[in-house]
Parts: C-alpha cells; sequence; structure tokens
C-alpha cells in the first residue's frame, strides 16, 4: 500500500471548476447583496470531459459513477472496434462497473473518495493488475496474471480511480509503430490512416478520443511523449526513481518509468499525485542517487527529501505561469526544416511567440550558443539505450517475481523468445536483445562482439550519467563550465524546449521521426513534459482533399525532480492559448448527448 498522504478533500473541492455549492436550486446572493439567478446544475460532456467536471457534476446530482463508467464503455464499444476501430483498447475490466456503484454507495454516506473519485483509467498493458491480466500486447504473455497491482496503479486506485481497462501498445514496448499481436495496430484518433506512435500507442488513441478520463503510459525512450505529442494530450515522464516501477514490465530497468497521459494538465497533475510516492519493494528502483549502484532509498522521509515531491502537484496550476519565466528553445534539436518539418517547426515558433506574449523570456540557442557553454547535442545523445543491454534479464526478473502455479505465465526472456507468440516483425529484435543479453550476462565470452557489447554498456552506465546530465545543467544554469570557476553566461533557465516529435503523424504502420530529441529525458533522468504546440492541416498534393487537423506536440525538459515548473508552464501555456482539439472521428454519442 502507498504510505503517503494524498490531496486533502477540502482541496479537492477547490478543484471543481464551475461547482455551485447552492445546487438545491435557492437564489445565490452576490456581493452586493442582491439575488442572482440560480446557475444551471453542472452537466458532463464525454468528449474532453475532465476530472473536476465529472466530481462538480456528482456533487451537483447530474452524474452517477455507474453511468460515467458506462458511458465510456459505451464509446469504446461504438469506436474502438467498430466504427473508426481505433483498437486501442485491450480489454475492459469487468469489475469496473461493481467498483462505481460502490464507490455511489459511498459517496452518497461519504462524498469523495478521494482526488481521483471515480475516474475512469486505461493502463498501458504493461501494468500490472491483480484483476485482468497484463499481455504487454503480446501473445506469449497473454496468460499473465500477476497477483497484485502495480504500486502506481495501487495508488491510483486508493486515490478513488477504477482501473477502466487495459490499452493496447507497441508489443512489449519495442518501438514506435503501435500495434501488438494481441489487438493488433492502434490507429491515429484524428486520422485513422495515420500511425499513433508509441510504445503507448493505444493509452495516446485512447485518451484522445476520450475512451477513458486519463491513462498510463510507460516510457524508455520516447513511448510517452512521442504517442502524446501525436495525439495532442499531455504527457509526462517524471523523473527516474520519482515513480516506482514495481509492477510494470520492463524494458530496461535503469531507463523506465511510469506516467499520466491526459488530455489536460491538471488532470495529469493530480494523477502524478496518486502515482508517486516511497516504495519500499525490490523492484522500485528508488535509489538514494542516480548512480546505477547506489543503495535503495531507506524509507519514505529519505524517498521525500531527495524526491522534494510537493503535497499536490495541483499547487503548481499557475494560470500566469508563463510571466517571468526563462526558456532556452534548443535549435539543433528543431529537425531540417524540410517537408513535415517545416510545419513542426513553424506551429513551435508560433508557440515561442506566444510564450513571449505571455511574459515569458524565451531564447532560441543555436550550435554556436550551445559550444559557447561546452555542449554540443551530438555528445548528449551519442548512446544506445539501454534497452539492448537490460532487457534480456529484467523481463526474466520480472516474470520470475510471482509463482506461475495459477496463471501459468511463461517465466524467462528465453521462453518468450521461443514460443515465437509476437508479431513477426519482432523476431529478429528477440534474437538481436537475446545476443546481446547474453553477453552482458556471460563475462567468459571474450570475443570480440562481447567484448565490445559490455564496453557499450559500461559506457552507458559509467559515463554517460555525468556527460548528459553536466551538459543540460550547463544549458540550465545558463554557464560555460561545471566547476565554481564557471562563468555565467546570463540567468538560469527554467526549461528547455523542442519538438516531442520531428514530423507530423506518420501513414499507419510507419513509425514518426524523432530524431534524438526522446533521449535526452531517459538518459539524464530529468523530467520531461509532451503537449500539443497547435495543430495543422498536412500540407497535400490536392488542395481540395480536406485532410484532418493534425496536433504539433512540443516537449520540456526541467531540473530534477523539477515536475513542479513543468506543469506551471504548461499550464499556463494550455489555460492562455487553448492548444488542443478533439478529433472529429469519435464524437459524442447521441445517448450521452442530451
Amino acid at each position: 500500500m502507498k504510505s503517503r498522504l494524498f490531496l486533502p478533500l477540502v482541496l479537492l473541492a477547490a478543484l471543481l471548476a464551475g461547482c455551485d455549492s447552492d445546487s438545491d436550486g435557492d437564489d445565490v446572493v452576490t456581493d452586493n447583496g442582491a439575488p442572482s439567478t440560480p446557475s444551471e446544475p453542472a452537466m458532463f460532456a464525454f468528449v474532453e470531459g475532465t476530472i473536476a467536471q465529472a466530481q462538480a457534476a456528482m456533487q451537483a446530482g447530474t452524474l452517477t459513477c455507474e453511468a460515467l463508467v458506462q458511458g465510456y464503455i459505451e464509446r469504446i464499444e461504438a469506436y474502438d472496434d467498430t466504427g473508426p476501430a481505433l483498437k486501442s483498447v485491450i480489454n475492459v475490466n469487468p469489475r469496473a462497473l461493481d467498483r462505481a456503484r460502490t464507490l455511489d454507495m459511498n459517496y452518497a454516506v461519504s462524498g469523495p473518495s478521494g482526488p481521483l473519485h471515480c475516474v475512469p483509467v486505461l493502463l498501458k498493458d504493461n501494468f500490472d493488475t491483480a484483476e485482468v491480466t497484463t499481455t504487454a500486447g503480446g501473445t506469449a504473455l497473454q496468460y499473465n496474471r500477476p497477483t497484485d497491482d502495480a504500486f502506481s496503479v495501487a495508488g491510483i486506485v486508493q486515490a478513488g480511480g477504477i482501473i477502466l481497462g487495459k490499452a493496447n501498445l507497441d508489443e512489449f514496448a519495442f518501438g514506435f509503430r503501435g500495434s501488438s499481436s494481441v489487438e493488433g495496430q492502434v490507429k491515429n484518433a484524428y486520422d485513422p490512416t495515420k500511425g499513433p506512435g508509441g510504445s503507448s500507442s493505444g493509452t495516446g488513441a485512447a485518451i484522445a478520443a476520450s475512451f477513458a478520463m486519463t491513462g498510463t503510459g510507460s516510457d524508455t525512450g520516447g513511448s510517452i511523449r512521442v504517442p502524446s505529442s501525436l495525439e495532442g494530450l499531455v504527457g509526462i515522464r517524471p523523473s527516474l526513481r520519482l515513480v516506482s516501477q514495481d509492477g510494470i514490465v520492463p524494458l530496461a530497468a535503469s531507463q523506465d518509468t511510469g506516467g499520466p497521459m491526459c488530455r489536460t494538465v491538471e488532470d495529469c497533475a493530480l494523477m502524478l499525485d496518486a502515482m508517486v510516492g516511497f516504495d519500499d519493494g525490490p523492484y522500485a528502483n528508488q535509489r538514494e542517487a542516480f548512480a546505477y549502484d547506489a543503495a535503495p532509498i531507506a524509507n519514505a522521509e529519505s524517498y521525500a527529501a531527495i524526491t522534494n515531491v510537493p503535497a499536490t502537484y495541483t499547487d503548481y496550476l499557475d494560470g500566469n505561469g508563463l510571466d517571468g519565466a526563462r526558456i532556452a528553445a534548443i535549435m539543433p534539436l528543431f529537425g531540417d526544416g524540410t517537408g513535415e518539418n517545416a510545419q513542426v517547426q513553424a506551429q513551435l515558433m508560433q508557440a515561442i511567440d506566444d510564450m513571449r506574449s505571455a511574459g515569458a523570456t524565451v531564447d532560441i540557442l543555436t550550435e554556436a550558443d550551445l559550444a559557447e557553454r561546452n555542449v554540443s547535442i551530438d555528445d548528449l545523445t551519442d548512446f544506445a539505450s539501454n534497452s539492448r543491454f537490460e532487457f534480456r534479464r529484467d523481463l526474466t526478473a520480472y516474470l520470475m517475481s510471482w509463482p506461475s502455479n495459477l496463471d501459468g505465465h511463461l517465466r524467462s526472456f528465453d521462453a518468450v523468445a521461443a514460443s515465437a507468440e509476437y508479431e513477426e516483425r519482432n523476431t529478429g529484435t528477440f534474437a538481436f536483445y537475446g545476443a546481446i543479453g547474453m553477453a552482458i550476462e556471460n563475462t567468459d565470452d571474450m570475443s570480440e562482439e562481447a567484448v565490445g557489447y559490455r564496453t557499450q554498456y559500461e559506457r552507458n552506465i559509467e559515463e554517460r550519467p555525468d556527460i548528459v546530465r553536466n551538459g543540460l545543467m550547463r544549458i540550465l544554469d545558463n554557464r560555460d563550465g561545471d566547476d565554481m570557476s564557471a562563468n555565467a553566461l546570463g540567468a538560469p533557465y527554467d526549461v528547455l524546449l523542442y519538438p516531442s516529435v520531428l514530423s507530423l503523424a506518420p501513414d499507419l504502420g510507419s513509425s514518426p521521426s524523432t530524431g534524438s530529441n526522446n533521449r535526452l529525458s531517459p538518459f539524464s533522468g530529468f523530467p520531461a513534459l509532451s503537449m500539443p504546440a497547435g495543430m495543422v492541416v498536412p500540407e497535400g498534393d490536392d488542395d481540395t482533399d480536406a485532410e484532418p487537423a493534425l496536433p504539433v506536440g512540443m516537449e520540456m525538459l526541467a531540473r530534477e525532480f523539477d515536475e513542479p515548473t513543468l506543469i506551471r508552464l504548461a499550464y499556463s501555456y494550455q489555460e492562455t492559448f487553448h492548444p488542443r482539439a478533439a478529433p472529429t472521428f469519435t464524437p459524442e454519442l447521441a445517448a450521452n448527448d442530451d
């Protein structure tokens, strides 16, 4: 069970925007003493509906938890397997409605169950749940039934959330295409002929299409931020060590982290509140220091001191948060300006102008500017992901973490690889990861290839953290060196800014162009947030073809454990410029369009 305290219900009530405490119909008295016309009872619309709107409607008596959950199930039935057939949801939790009814009964007596009271959440299907299987998208794990919830999932449930079901993903979180052997290819909610990105593809498409209120993703090298960018979502990759990795199918334990994916910044802040916390379990990956061999954090007090986790991230929802902010836009990460990247760049430059109009200072740093700070983007990103070195070992450790006498699940990487129960396109991936994993583990293998792999991994473990973290801090701190003699080149920056993805959504079955931007956060352990910069209509050969507008995402990266700054700046941009638009292929159902 999670040990940290959640947002008090008195604070929760303050978040219920539009909620009228005089819901019994009596006249409301204004400041000058004159009666005013009572406001209409709060209603809830499923398309783009927020946590605050749902809870305001429940308090007004116009929405029940059961109706909320049932409404999302009906949307999944109408649009995921039929209609545009997004293929974003693997299964619906058969106990979700029962939990909703229980929450309704308790609500009548004691009010909301917590900050996420009755929030339907879709989990990427590599988050463990005791109620439904956890497949990681591979039919090899179709019987995978862990005995308890992942630590972060338990936090969501404890805060009042309802696990609505499991979202599709790029199988085993391998890439950005977004398809699996369990459910097939996920489609982009904005244009079903386009790809959703990955690996949290199902969560991205499902939350964009309003199949649930919020969702979770995992990110090893971009798997939260890439689909969030292509689906117009807010996606947070938290600082490493902030969110426990217990119960999340690993790709590389040293880089993996779970995080929220939402339509609004405020909903992600509430989700992050529920997901963080100290975990003393063996798979938490919460270390005293960033070094991979650092000792585990000893207790909740040490966790709080190291992470500086706030009482609630909602304290940083500041509509004026851009005023006075200092942002460094990293031009070497913006792309070459050709093709679709030109549209991406144009939208980000518009976002930069907008931020400046809201009071932010945004400096555009070129390669020459970075060189003045002794930083080269190539040096920061010229490393391989640890997934190739760790997946074999970490998947086996995960599968061995509970007995198979009840579910009969496979218990090792080798067994999964040998089963061939995954997409054929991943046959080579399993062979590649298997060969490298064996070379890492078998130190007696002195072949040139094996020694080369071990040398690469050692460089990642020993050199990469210092090179990447120090380089990013030189940019953020705006100085030319790492020691006390470093020269300040100006006031420090709050965040770095660059595109989450260099292209628009790709054709279905293809991966988007991400460049190396997605590597900075996982290589450093610093937090990053992707959010919509705006919407653009793809430039086509035939101007008479009305193509759907597609989202362009921008990413902000902050110092370690400085999620509050990301939330403050993102919320201010969201509230000032309203960059997100709903997809048109999944409108409100007639039954819910009262």
